[in-house]
């Protein structure tokens, strides 16, 4: 049985890298009496599998990671379970069933939603909103290109980011709905007097390209921009936050001729019922979208 589970990361556990983290869940599993399944051989481990690795300093509500189990709890006793063994900083959101046949999240990703926002005591965005919204549009409708030179362990490299950027915009973070979360598991986010004449919490929002063909980090994004604007850019001065990871709608994220076949099948009468209602059919899927709870 194939299980995928969404999880948050943030305060002081940002810091752990991803490596770390595998390890950390496959003890957490072993805790939390999850009936994973173990590769065969001399050496066998936990049957798992992480969709995109977050960056060190990195916090995010949307990652994911897959397991094969022998037999399961229900979602909601398993979610209780797991978060039970967790260390604060760390919390379960979901755990659900795949069909038997799912490819990997890790082979599914393609974008990812990111809130990109000041720390305490740091000035680099503009101070109003709509300034801020100026100089993205400047910066992303404005330019034919978003060219950079990325440096690789062998060479650099030069590309347009502005096809990996599938929306970017300016926000301020007292509209989003998770700005109470956001305080609470990142303390060091701006903090402003009732009196500042300075719109509360600028923010930016990025959908981008992700995954393991093309794969852009945030912090590219941010490079650039701040250079276009000749504003100071300092990684250290902004919180990179993950919303959410997301698969092609179009993919067909099942393995096997048959499997393949009805679930087209699936997705073109969806794809109808949109057309139906005069809706456009979302680009993007959330991972967890692509699994079901259990009961």
């Amino acid at each position: 049985m194939n299980i995928r589970i969404k999880f948050q990361k943030y305060g002081v556990m940002k810091f752990i890298g991803h490596l770390d983290m595998m390890r950390y869940f496959q003890k957490a599993i072993r805790r939390a009496g999850i009936d994973i399944a173990y590769s065969e051989g001399y050496s066998p481990h936990q049957i798992m599998s992480f969709a995109a690795p977050l960056g060190v300093g990195v916090t995010s509500d949307g990652e994911y990671f897959d397991i094969e189990v022998h037999s399961s709890l229900s979602s909601r006793k398993a979610v209780q379970a797991l978060n039970e063994t967790m260390v604060e900083g760390i919390s379960v959101l979901e755990y659900k069933r795949l069909p038997d046949t799912a490819k990997t999240s890790m082979s599914l990703v393609a974008a990812a939603d990111y809130l990109v926002y000041e720390k305490q005591s740091c000035r680099i965005l503009p101070e109003r909103i709509v300034e801020l919204q100026e100089k993205v549009q400047q910066f992303y409708e404005g330019q034919k290109a978003v060219r950079i030179t990325k440096q690789t362990k062998k060479r650099e490299i030069e590309m347009d980011l502005k096809p990996l950027i599938y929306e970017m915009k300016a926000l301020n973070l007292k509209d989003v709905q998770t700005l109470h979360d956001l305080k609470v598991k990142n303390p060091e986010i701006l903090t402003l007097s009732e009196d500042s004449q300075r719109d509360p919490y600028p923010a930016l929002f990025l959908k981008i390209s992700t995954g393991s063909a093309d794969n852009v980090k945030p912090e590219l994004i941010l490079e650039a921009f701040c250079r276009f604007h000749h504003l100071p850019y300092e990684d250290l001065n902004l919180q990179v936050h993950r919303l959410e990871v997301y698969a092609n709608a179009d993919e067909v994220p099942v393995k096997g001729e048959r499997e393949r076949n009805s679930y087209q099948a699936y997705l073109n009468k969806q794809k109808k019922q949109y057309r139906q209602k005069g809706m456009a059919f979302p680009q993007f899927f959330t991972l967890g979208e692509l699994g079901k709870d259990i009961d």
